[in-house]
Parts: structure tokens; sequence; C-alpha cells
């Protein structure tokens, strides 16, 4: 009887904003994922993400035992504590130590950033690497990947998500583990090349079913059907990460031929380059943003959109730009924002309770560089322990943890405030707060383009607004110190 193959599988996923004052500590981890072996097969089973992909992967193929070692992830945020981040890599290590492999498969996302370690995912292959030998190694990446073309001297397989907002996570698990498979079955030998574009983007305009980044996938798309690519890749890197690696660049998998995969890339690069300046773009202003929002021509709900704050970009949940902007517009209709990142007002809304009314400042907590606090009489409307699953399309099936919450009342406005810090980005977010979607009003909310992906139909208009933030839209007001300023947009651009 032939021996069964055995697979390694680990995660480590985070989103590393250098300018975002809150360091991420294990707690952020152990809330969001935090599984090892049978649980995280568990976990991730008949989920919309690459770990689902695995778990499905190895459901199909009894010759196959898989093993999953660490698992983890966190809401993007301030870089990860060193220990923390120590700990986990010296855990996957630990788990690798106790077998040998036919392949490894890793779950990155391309811009975590330590507390000291500025690429700890590189570090982590090349351990990885060393300890496995010649064994195939695949690593997928998110889009917004930061990459160091050395991690394509240590992962045989490199590839990412194609689309944001990320609906196809699971897609880019399912491929990079049917090349691996290949690989061990000694069908391809894979081997992979990362070249940087040499600049970086603004992600306001990044998404893709339109626009620059739109062509940039399509011409990928089209180079990777060319006999003896496996993959390509373009990352439009993450601008929050101030990094030497930070921007944008491409990866090219072929088979046994390097040179195809760099000319793969440098027509894809090429591409970048052409559309450079049309991924910068002019927003209005708060109040501005909520004027059009309440135009009498517009139908429906509407959404005006802080991107600057955004969670998903290593947003605070703490800016007032765009709430101070609400409250002088003072809205006839239904309005919401969403939302405050503030466990002490949590918690005195729950141990107050229902309609009892409470003296608070809203924002500037965390940070008083983005706005002062909104000092504000409010009324305790709904209390909620914080819990949901996912609808998706993003994330669908995963569980998602914002602690204690509660609904509150300020000048006819419902303000949502959360014990952690994360976007909403989910119907079931709206739905555990008892928040009508369906009925006409206003929404004001910290996000940004993934929240397309579940909302972009639900809306009659979504309207993004320039505020002050640590996810700011002229990224020439951030306090760069390793980037050179030639790599950012250009003024005006």
């Amino acid at each position: 009887m032939t021996a069964p193959k055995r697979l390694a599988i680990a995660r480590l996923s985070h989103e590393g904003n250098s300018f975002t004052p809150v360091a991420t500590g294990l707690a952020a981890f152990k809330r969001r994922e935090w599984v090892v072996g049978e649980a995280a097969r568990a976990l991730y089973a008949g989920t919309a993400s690459e770990l689902g992909a695995a778990a499905d992967f190895l459901a199909a193929r009894p010759d196959w035992r898989g093993v999953f070692l660490r698992c983890c992830a966190a809401p993007p945020g301030g870089p990860v504590a060193q220990e923390v981040l120590d700990a986990i890599g010296a855990e996957i290590m630990a788990g690798l130590a106790k077998g040998t492999w036919d392949g490894v498969y890793l779950s990155l996302h391309g811009a975590l950033l330590g507390t000291e370690d500025t690429a700890p995912e590189l570090r982590l292959l090349a351990d990885v690497r060393a300890a496995i030998g010649a064994a195939p190694l695949a690593v997928s990446f998110d889009l917004h990947a930061n990459l160091d073309p050395a991690i394509a001297r240590q992962a045989d397989i490199v590839l990412g998500y194609k689309t944001y907002p990320h609906v196809d996570t699971y897609e880019t698990g399912a491929k990079a583990l049917a090349l691996l498979e290949r690989a061990v079955k000694g069908e391809i030998r894979p081997v992979s090349r990362i070249v940087p574009l040499g600049a970086v983007l603004s992600s306001f305009n990044m998404r893709t079913e339109s626009g620059p980044m739109a062509e940039v996938e399509a011409t990928a798309r089209r180079v990777e059907l060319r006999d003896g690519l496996l993959d390509v890749t373009p990352f439009g890197g993450f601008a929050y990460a101030d990094v030497m690696q930070a921007g944008a660049s491409v990866s090219a998998c072929a088979h046994d031929d390097p040179a195809l995969a760099e000319a793969a890339m440098e027509e894809v690069l090429d591409c970048f380059a052409e559309q450079r300046a049309a991924f910068t773009l002019k927003l209005p202003g708060a109040a501005e943003a909520i004027r059009q929002a309440l135009e009498p021509a517009r139908t429906g709900t509407v959404a005006v959109l802080e991107p600057a704050d955004n969670p998903m970009s290593g947003g605070i949940g703490d800016t007032t730009g765009l709430f101070r902007a609400l409250l002088d517009a003072g809205p006839a209709v239904a309005s919401v924002f969403a939302f405050f990142w503030d466990p002490d007002l949590v918690a005195r809304a729950h141990h107050a309770g229902p309609g009892a009314a409470l003296k608070c400042r809203l924002g500037g907590r965390v940070s008083k560089n983005y706005g002062a606090p909104v000092e504000a009489t409010a009324r305790v409307v709904r209390l909620t322990h914080g819990r949901f699953v996912n609808r998706g399309p993003m994330e669908r099936g995963l569980t998602t943890d914002l602690g204690a919450t509660a609904v509150l009342e300020v000048e006819g406005i419902s303000v949502i405030v959360t014990s952690t810090c994360q976007s909403p980005n989910d119907l079931a977010y709206f739905a555990l707060h008892g928040i009508d979607l369906a009925r006409p009003g206003l929404l004001c909310v910290k996000a940004k383009n993934h929240f397309r992906a579940a909302f972009g139909s639900v809306f009659g208009a979504l309207i993004d607004a320039d505020t002050p933030g640590p996810a700011a839209l002229d990224l020439r007001k951030l306090p760069y110190r390793h980037v050179p300023g030639e790599r950012l947009p250009a003024a005006g651009d």
C-alpha cells in the first residue's frame, strides 16, 4: 500500500499599518482566527476562504494526509507585537519539525509587520524552506501584499487574489493547492519570480471590476494563457506600510522556465506603469459628500464611506471628521453612523441598559490627530453580544466577533459603538444591530472598497469622502520614514 502524501498547512494573516498608533496583540488573533489541528479543519470547512479550499482539498483526496499547524489571522491594524509574532513563527516551525512533508501550503497576507521585524513573512518562508528541504512550498498572498523578490527564492509557487473586493479567496487557495499537488506528483516543476513596480499606489481606485486595476488584471489574465505559465498575479501593494518593499509588484509562476516567468511579468508591469496615474483620484470632503447624499434626487438608502478610517486599511474606528459633518448636516432622514471603537463606552451602555441616557465623548479616544472627541448625550437603544456569521460574499461562513456592542441615539442619529475595531462589511453586521438597510435614509460608515462586495447593489449610491485618518487619501501627508518620496503618487496626480 502506498503511504499517503503528507501536507502541512499554516496560516498567518495580518495587514500592518505603520501609521496606526495601536499595536496588534495576541488577543486580536484569538478573537478573529486562532486554531490548530482538527479544530482548524472544522472552523474553515464550508467557508469561502483559502483554508476552506484546503479542507475541501483533503476531503476529496483520501491518499493525502493534511495537518493544520497554527492557523491565525487578526483584523488589520498596527504592527504585531514582536513577541507575539515570534511565538507564532516558532509554533509553526515546531509543528513542521514533528514530521516529514511531501508539500507545504502557507496562507499569508504579504503586508505583515512586526513592531521590530519589517519583513517577517520572508523570514518565516526562509525558515520553512530550511526545514523542509526540496519539498514543494506553495504560498498565497492578499492582492495588497508588499512583496520582496527574495520571497520567490524560498517558495516554489507564489500567487495571490485576483479580485478587490477579495471574493476569490477560496479560488486562490484551491489553485495554490492544485499546483502544489501537481508538483508533488512530478507533473510540473514550478518556479516563481517577483518583480516590483517601484511605485506605491493608492488603493482608493484599485477595485478590479473597473478602472486601472481592471486593465492590469486583464493583461495578466491574457499573458497567463501562454504555454508553460501556471499563474500571473498583479499585487497592488499596501500603501500604509512604511517599509522599503512597499508598493505594487507582479509575480509569475512557470513550469521549469524562469525566463518565461520574467517575460510575463514585464508585460504586466508595463501596463501597471501606464495606469499608474489613474490609481490616484480626488474625493469630496465630508460635508460635501453628505450634501451630495442628501440631494432630493437620491432614492433609497445612500451610504457615505470614510476610507481614511477604514479598519480594513488599519483604521482605528476613532476619527471624527465624518461624524461631525453628519451632526452639522442634521439630516431629516433616518441616519446611521457605523461606527466608533470604544470598549469603555460599550461597557457603560451595557451597565446602564436600554433607554438610559449617557453623557459621552465619541471618537478622539485613540488619537486626537484626526479630530477632537465629540461631546454628546446619548440614549442607549440596543445592546448585543457582537457575534455573527458572515453572509458573504467575502469570508462567507466565518464568524466575526466584535465583542459587546451598543447602538446609541445621538441627536436622532443611530450610532454603533463596538468593543473591537472591525469593518462593517457584511449584511449580518447591520442585522445584528437592528438596522434595516431597506429603509430609505443615510448610512455613514468607516469602510472602503470591501464594503462594496456585499452592499454595492443595496444602496442607491455609494459616496467616498476625504477625511483625515491613518489611511488617508493623500499619501504625502503621512509621515513616511522608509519609503522614498519618488515612489509616492505625485502631488496633483
